[in-house]
C-alpha cells in the first residue's frame, strides 16, 4: 500500500515538468535553490543538512525534478 508521501510525489512526477536542456540551466537553478536553502528553506529530498552542503543539495535537488522552473520566452517589447 503506498503512502500519501509516496503518492504525492508520483502525481508531481507526473506533471509536465520542463526539461533541463544545458549544462547552463542546471547550474543556474541549482545556484539559485542553493541560495534558498542557504536562507532557511528546507530540503526538498531525503538527505542530512549537516553532513551535505546546500550547493550539493540543490544540485541533486534539480537533478532529481524537485526544483520547479518555467522558461519564459524572450519577447521584445518594441
Amino acid at each position: 500500500m503506498a503512502t500519501a508521501t509516496e503518492l504525492a510525489e508520483n502525481d508531481m512526477e507526473a506533471t509536465a515538468v520542463p526539461e533541463v536542456d544545458s549544462k547552463y540551466r542546471l547550474i543556474i537553478l541549482a545556484a539559485k535553490r542553493s541560495k534558498q536553502l542557504q536562507r532557511g528553506a528546507q530540503p526538498r529530498i531525503d538527505i542530512d543538512p549537516q553532513k551535505h552542503k546546500p550547493t550539493r543539495i540543490a544540485l541533486e535537488e534539480v537533478i532529481r525534478g524537485r526544483v520547479h522552473f518555467a522558461i519564459k520566452d524572450e519577447e521584445s517589447e518594441d
